[in-house]
């Protein structure tokens, strides 16, 4: 087994990102469907530690980064967003989170049926269903802990990682093909893929030359800095009380109320393109090492009745992208764009549905409306509902009765 230590990790991340470029310029498939580039070049690494492990070889990365890296882009999400941008999203930040309680109960629904048709335990079902899919490997992790030491489900940790592995694999996967087939299909003027790259502005096109000074850098930096710290005091805090929330929806909150508390002040006003650079740097490094660490070997684990239910889970969410998600929010390329975001962290998280809407927004035009409402119902009330509903099916007759 070799170990790579913290700049090992960070140079093969890197390295990843490169190779995600690389891809995307010389497949056309990978280009034509919006594949992330950091889903390109993280599968191909995954792939070959997995026929490496073939020959009792295996590489492990350390991922003392990855926690760091999503709570800084987290940061920079609630840095860019103003009072005003928020009101401005209300009406349609409802009508989503409306579509996203939606797909919660469906997969639940859809979880515990097929679990039930298959003669598992329905607990497996809900496993498969919102806790690990919209939840992550985070939601995934408590609640098999909750389900193994107080339902006595056996192995539910394990497959609450291996589902939450699926779905982030798929969900970067999805979202490109489902954005790309609902663009063709409404044709909307002035959205057509571009031959060369267009100039990129803020998180939705990242790529974009911006004029940084070394004074500047350092205040950003201490802006996130403050984020972080105070995000995770916030946490702490609430820990073990009504009102205690996972600690990146913390430090986006505490982002937000930097942002408008110094604006309201007069005392300083946030850079926001220098944010962003900032914010899409640890998206991508925290993508490329999440994607790159997957371990392939625990999806091929999966028996193959829980394998039925998350490509059933697949299937339903690329289908209520394209039939809700889509029509409810207008039935137009920013709701093509969410579409792609909603696969995104439907199936996996948030910054994979970030990346998604990137990879859609650089090839087709950009979404402001888009990178506004995904991330706050992302990162502020995903987690929320989620729990709700899972709790709403714990309350039925037959899990009651365990």
């Amino acid at each position: 087994m070799i170990q790579l230590d913290f700049y090992g990790t960070l140079v093969a991340a890197s390295l990843v990102l490169l190779l995600g470029r690389g891809l995307i310029a010389r497949v056309n498939f990978l280009r034509n469907y919006n594949i992330p580039e950091p889903v390109a070049g993280g599968l191909v690494v995954a792939l070959v530690l997995l026929m490496l492990r073939t020959f009792d070889m295996e590489i492990r990365f350390d991922t003392s980064l990855q926690t760091p890296l999503m709570l800084a882009f987290f940061a920079t999400i609630g840095l860019s967003a103003d009072f005003a941008s928020l009101k401005k999203g209300g009406r349609v930040v409802g009508i989503f989170l409306l579509a996203v309680t939606g797909l919660l109960l469906v997969q639940n629904a859809l979880g515990i049926g097929l679990a039930t048709t298959l003669g598992l335990d329905p607990l497996m079902g809900l496993l498969t269903g919102s806790i690990t899919l919209a939840g992550g490997h985070g939601t995934g992790a408590a609640w098999g802990t909750v389900f193994s030491e107080k339902y006595g489900l056996a192995s539910a940790s394990e497959l609450a990682i291996a589902s939450a592995t699926f779905g982030l694999v798929l969900g970067g996967l999805i979202g490109g093909p489902v954005a790309r087939l609902l663009i063709k299909r409404v044709a909307v003027p002035g959205c057509q893929p571009q031959e060369t790259p267009r100039m990129p502005k803020g998180f939705e096109q990242p790529n974009k030359e911006r004029s940084i000074t070394p004074f500047s850098f350092i205040e950003t930096l201490a802006l996130i800095a403050v984020s972080l710290l105070a995000g995770n005091l916030l946490n702490g805090f609430l820990h073990g009380t009504a009102f205690e929330l996972p600690t990146f929806v913390c430090v986006l909150f505490v982002g937000v109320v930097l942002r408008n508390g110094l604006s309201a002040l007069g005392l300083y006003q946030v850079f926001e393109r220098e944010v962003s650079v900032l914010g899409n740097v640890s998206l991508s490094l925290f993508l490329a090492i999440a994607l790159m660490s997957l371990k392939l070997w625990d999806l091929a684990a999966l028996a193959l009745p829980i394998f039925i239910i998350l490509a059933a889970q697949t299937l339903v969410m690329a289908l209520f992208a394209i039939f809700v998600t889509f029509r409810v929010m207008g039935s137009n390329y920013d709701a093509a764009v969410l579409a792609a975001g909603h696969c995104g962290f439907g199936l996996g998280a948030t910054p994979t549905a970030i990346a998604n809407m990137q990879a859609v927004t650089q090839r087709f035009g950009p979404s402001q409306i888009a990178f506004l409402v995904v991330p706050m119902v992302g990162a502020f009330f995903i987690d929320i509902i989620n729990v709700i509903v899972i709790k709403l099916y714990l309350a039925l007759p037959f899990f009651v009765a365990v």
